[in-house]
């Protein structure tokens, strides 16, 4: 089936609560960078304008993306996936992988430098979708079906682990464990293995002194031994948090981003947007995201009920990716989880995050634009049939 180009009037209910994310993030970006561009560039405005092409790179990821029919992705989400295993090789490379802050995670491409594991989630997101419609019966009713995929992700975790990426690593298994679960794997088979990852995840969370230490500092973070060493980005973004109250303390005026709190325009932005706006300002960032996912999973209802199920498992694998990666950096942000180095969807500064966002919302605008015309066609042929009978009458 051939289908015209897909715009943003197909896409409404999707397009302007994205496009009023990438305006709000680019606001809380120029905000929240102004100090640590001054001082490492002479420039305050610097991430401000780096981000900025970032949101046109983003735009125009979107638009391409949008144009490319669900068919084709499942012609090569097998590929999708070793391409997300490649990148997640690379980072080890030198001259290809670039350290930061002792972490191996991205891939330097010159003009930019990609985070991999971006790449392997959107990968590993199509490939579930595609291995459920497949294997179908077995995902059901086998034992086999529920371990196979999550076996070859379980390669793609040790490559997350040595990064180290522990972040990435629950958000892309959480992800396809909401996909089985809604692709009909047995609850007890589910509850069971959700066990079992949990018991893993303490082991390795235990494992190494770097991660024991943040948890004890996510624990108590006020404590003398903590306050400055290890729980210092999460005291700091509490007082961020206190600072804001109810109103903020006005937009661009906050203190915290002035070298008080690290990272403050990447994984801690949105402590320094609720220190400026306070709760209220937070509030309306979140139901903004909160809204845009509402979306999507209500895309995911609507490719359901057409039968296209492929498109409605790569839209709850979207879904489940952005909301997971929201719930995991707000955690962090206000002590709920232990520190984690994961940004924020369309808030955060960085530019392979943004366009992966962008990708992704691409793809759920295709998914749209393809049910509305499944949609069209089955009112097409329901009239159709109806004119016949009466005919025949």
């Amino acid at each position: 089936m051939n289908f015209a180009p897909v715009s943003w009037q197909h896409n409404s209910s999707v397009f302007y609560p994205w496009l009023a994310l990438l305006v709000l993030g680019w606001m809380m970006v120029a905000s929240a960078s102004t100090g640590v561009g001054e001082y490492l560039t002479g420039n305050s405005f610097y991430f401000t304008i780096r981000h900025a092409v970032y949101l046109i790179l983003g735009v125009t990821v979107m638009f391409l993306v949008s144009q490319i029919s669900l068919a084709r992705w499942a012609k090569f989400d097998v590929l999708l996936l070793i391409g997300g295993f490649i990148g997640l090789i690379l980072v080890f490379v030198p001259g290809i992988g670039h350290e930061v802050n002792g972490s191996q995670r991205w891939l330097n491409l010159g003009l930019i430098k990609i985070q991999a594991s971006e790449i392997a989630k959107l990968g590993a997101v199509f490939y579930v979708a595609g291995y459920l419609v497949r294997r179908e019966a077995e995902v059901k009713s086998q034992w086999s079906g529920f371990l196979k995929p999550l076996g070859i992700l379980a390669a793609m975790v040790v490559l997350l682990l040595l990064e180290p990426d522990f972040g990435a690593v629950v958000v892309l298994m959480g992800s396809a464990m909401i996909m089985l679960f809604l692709g009909g794997v047995k609850a007890g088979q589910f509850f069971l293995l959700t066990f079992a990852t949990l018991i893993l995840s303490s082991i390795v969370v235990t494992g190494e002194d770097y991660r024991m230490q943040r948890l004890l500092a996510y624990m108590d973070p006020w404590s003398p031994e903590h306050v400055y060493g290890t729980g210092y980005q999460l005291t700091q973004s509490l007082i961020a948090f206190g600072r804001g109250e109810l109103f903020g303390v006005g937009f661009g005026e906050s203190v915290q981003k002035l070298f008080y709190l690290p990272e403050a325009h990447t994984d801690f932005v949105f402590a320094i947007w609720a220190e400026e706006t306070g709760l209220l300002g937070a509030a309306a960032a979140l139901g903004l995201l909160a809204f845009l996912i509402g979306k999507i999973w209500q895309i995911s209802w609507a490719a359901q009920r057409q039968g296209m199920m492929y498109a409605s498992y790569v839209a709850v694998g979207i879904a489940s990716l952005l909301g997971l990666q929201v719930v995991i950096n707000l955690g962090v942000n206000t002590g709920l989880l232990p520190t984690k180095g994961l940004t924020l969807p369309f808030y955060s500064y960085g530019g392979s995050s943004l366009m992966m966002c962008c990708a992704m919302v691409g793809i759920v605008m295709r998914i749209a634009y393809e049910t509305q015309v499944a949609e069209h066609a089955g009112e097409v042929i329901t009239g159709e049939e109806k004119s016949g009978e009466a005919d025949d009458e």
